[in-house]
């Protein structure tokens, strides 16, 4: 049998969403740098509205070397990169984004270095020669000041831990796949708090550049996925980082019930039982809007959905309260009021947690 055409030794893996009018421009850019590669670019678009993977596509139609993944109901630029990864056999990878801001010329050299033994390979900004552009300074300053809180987790020392443009072997990143946390938008941090020291790390500095076409995904709530995979890095394999933001939301709802409670039973005359049926019904819709707009940011509902979303919310948190209340009950005998009231608590926490991921914020 022939064993046929060699495959590619390089996958760069491009995560899009609203990028229609950057990819044919990025493709036309790797060609020209990558001439004495075999190589394909994997981009992987969250369903985008104005049609990136519909253009991705009709450019693969006339060059083989590319392609799309499109995932539907799922967000997450960490996952949509590994997701990506596991897409290609290429045995050497670079992620790099659509929005034409990273140097595609250090992508030789990022190759060079893996192919001398280096496993992974960072574009700095922060490096001799490196620069970010025309960021403003409030961006810039908010940029370093995660750079610092990022390297206080590694094992490694690199001056630009939230870099979204580096490279890396296949075996390193599958040696740690599996412990990844996927959380937020730089999958680069996740891995190099996951990999071991004594990994082979170098840093190819470059100048960030300005944004064509599109706008820049970045809002306040990247703060809060930053957050979470700090969280995850330091205590998730003890405890969900999801799970741990869900028990804080909760705890504020107990804050809301009570407070709710206090005005109109005390202050309003409310009857009790009226009071209390509002004062139920605000700390639900609380910790739904707290949760949807952070814990479950990556799965988050909008519009007509938003709606539906709380009301499955009210449906798991009022079995919850079942659960919670007939746990109590049992136990009450037993083990005395403080015991049971805790048991009772745990377990309605936890079936709210695992029911509402699955229904109300199910990932598709």
């Amino acid at each position: 049998m022939s064993s046929g055409a060699p495959g590619v030794e390089l996958a760069v893996v491009v995560p899009t969403f609203n990028e229609r009018e950057n990819v044919a421009e990025l493709v036309r850019r790797l060609e020209g740098v990558l001439r004495d590669l075999r190589w394909e670019v994997v981009f992987v678009d969250d369903d985008s509205p104005d049609g990136t993977a519909a253009a991705v596509r009709a450019l693969a139609q006339a060059d083989a070397r590319v392609r799309c993944v499109q995932r539907f109901g799922r967000r997450g630029l960490s996952r949509a990169v590994v997701e990506g990864i596991l897409a290609t056999s290429a045995p050497l990878v670079a992620v790099m984004d659509a929005d034409l801001q990273h140097d595609e010329a250090l992508l030789p050299d990022m190759v060079a270095r893996l192919r001398a033994g280096v496993e992974v390979v960072v574009g700095t900004r922060y490096g001799a020669g490196g620069d970010v552009g025309d960021w403003t300074e409030s961006r810039a300053r908010l940029s370093r000041l995660g750079t610092v809180v990022a390297r206080r987790l590694l094992h490694a020392s690199v001056s630009d831990p939230m870099s979204g443009f580096f490279a890396l072997r296949r075996e390193t990143f599958e040696s740690v796949a599996r412990r990844l946390s996927g959380e937020g938008y730089k999958l680069l941090l996740d891995l190099l708090a996951t990999l071991p020291a004594g990994v082979r790390i170098e840093e190819l500095s470059y100048r960030f550049r300005p944004r064509l076409t599109g706008e820049s995904k970045l809002d306040s709530a990247v703060l809060w996925e930053f957050a979470m995979l700090l969280i995850d890095k330091r205590i998730g394999h003890w405890i969900p980082a999801r799970f741990l933001l869900f028990s804080l939301v909760g705890a504020s709802g107990v804050v809301v019930h009570f407070g709710v409670l206090v005005i109109a039973y005390r202050w309003a005359g409310m009857a009790f039982p009226q009071a209390q049926t509002l004062a139920t019904l605000t700390a639900m819709t609380s910790n739904y809007f707290l949760n949807n707009t952070f814990t479950y940011r990556d799965r988050r509902h909008r519009g007509m959905s938003w709606l539906g979303g709380l009301l499955t919310f009210y449906a798991i948190c009022g079995l919850g309260v079942i659960g919670n209340v007939g746990v109590a009950s049992m136990l009450f005998a037993r083990q005395g009021w403080a015991l049971a009231a805790a048991a009772g608590t745990l377990v309605g926490t936890v079936w709210n947690y695992v029911a509402s991921k699955a229904v109300t914020w199910r990932s598709a």
